[in-house]
């Protein structure tokens, strides 16, 4: 029988958490909760301004609202994404 995984600790600062890390057997904590989390380095030196249709905006709200993070940043990312998918023409 499985033993039952540990609980993740509340962590209040980057101390705590750093002292946690370095100390704890993680295989024995539960992580299924964990999501993984992108972490934008990159200054932000130039802005975008368009028009969109009402439902188009409410659509990629909708859709960045189910994967947790605000939805200027969801097109950020699907920009990228398809950028990074093509061959510079």
């Amino acid at each position: 029988m499985k033993a039952k995984s540990k609980q993740m600790p509340s962590l209040r600062n980057d101390a705590e958490a750093e002292e946690f890390v370095e100390q704890a057997d993680l295989s024995q904590y539960d992580l299924s909760g964990f999501k993984p989390m992108r972490f934008e380095i990159e200054p932000k030196d130039a802005a975008l301004n368009m028009r969109i249709p009402v439902g188009l905006l409410e659509a990629v709200k909708a859709k960045a609202k189910a994967k947790g993070v605000p939805y200027t940043r969801y097109v950020r990312m699907l920009l990228e994404a398809d950028v990074a998918k093509r061959p510079n023409p």
